[in-house]
């Protein structure tokens, strides 16, 4: 079963579990699919694009929580929450501290990375290896303290 089959079989369920919250996040996820597809030109977006739009649409939900956080908003805040936990359920599980460390040095060693001037190749580098299990703040903060 793909994602994307996935997202519509649980919007098909909370919908007839008459849940009001989740049905409105799955159904502003599949909107943004949606426009992925018109965006790519295709009927049928791979597994891979369409996690790319789920960390797309947590990103956002987790910058959101950051700003109304700041903003005095914990109302506004508590419901981005509950979004990004429903859009969570479809994330790959998140790498491990001491997993992404790993990667991170796989990913200098292979680029020769000898200094901070040689970020963006190991950042490229590192997040093709990561694919989608890290978001790139968590992994830029690792590639930083690891360069020399």
């Amino acid at each position: 079963m793909t994602l994307q089959d996935r997202l519509t079989a649980d919007l098909k369920a909370s919908m007839l579990a008459r849940d009001a919250d989740r049905t409105g996040t799955l159904r502003l996820v599949k909107s943004a699919l949606g426009y992925a597809q018109i965006e790519k030109k295709t009927d049928q977006l791979s597994d891979a694009d369409v996690s790319a739009v789920f960390q797309k649409e947590a990103k956002k939900r987790r910058d959101a929580i950051e700003e109304y956080e700041r903003g005095g908003r914990p109302e506004l805040a508590a419901k981005e929450r509950a979004e990004l936990a429903v859009i969570e359920e479809f994330l790959p599980r998140a790498l491990a501290p001491a997993e992404l460390e790993t990667l991170v040095k796989a990913a200098i060693a292979e680029v020769g990375a000898t200094s901070k001037k040689d970020m963006g190749a190991v950042m490229k580098a590192a997040q093709a290896k990561a694919a989608g299990r890290a978001d790139g703040k968590t992994l830029s903060g690792v590639v930083v303290r690891l360069l020399p």
